[in-house]
């Protein structure tokens, strides 16, 4: 059975919109996580690359500004700070020099367990008071929406 969706008006108290509401949650997580990466000189902003960095190093910036979901032109300014930063260094590909990859420094290579830590701790305070049910269906449900919203955005 087809879900009925409310009237518009619903949508005029913010606490109904799924958008508001992620938005805060975001910016509550981004808030919470900086608490514990700047002591390290680590930005929320920075975290998201050495995140995917530390999956898989040597990526192009264009494929890592995909992973880390912001438009290239972006991600080639954050990347530049990283690499002042010491986090990063780049290299051009000897294949197509068109192309740069983005590697670890070994000072970042070593953050990754020293964060790791703090970053599970706000995943756990975020989910606080839920059971381990509840946590999954949070995760599937966020994933179906960003499913769907990406679906829009490639039609």
């Amino acid at each position: 059975m087809a879900r009925k969706p409310p009237p518009i008006d619903f949508y005029a108290t913010t606490s109904n919109s799924l958008g508001f509401l992620t938005r805060m949650a975001f910016r509550s997580f981004t808030r919470s996580l900086e608490r514990r990466t700047l002591p390290y000189g680590v930005s929320a902003g920075q975290w998201r690359f050495l995140r995917a960095l530390w999956a898989e190093e040597g990526l192009t910036q264009r494929e890592l500004s995909r992973r880390v979901g912001i438009l290239e032109p972006a991600a080639v300014i954050a990347i530049e700070g990283l690499e002042r930063a010491g986090f990063v260094r780049r290299e051009r590909s000897s294949s197509d020099r068109r192309r740069i990859h983005v590697y670890l420094t070994p000072k970042a290579r070593a953050l990754e367990a020293e964060l790791l830590p703090h970053i599970a701790e706000v995943n756990e305070l975020a989910v606080r008071g839920m059971s381990e049910a509840k946590v999954a269906m949070l995760r599937t449900l966020l994933a179906q929406v960003t499913e769907n919203l990406a679906d829009d955005l490639s039609s």
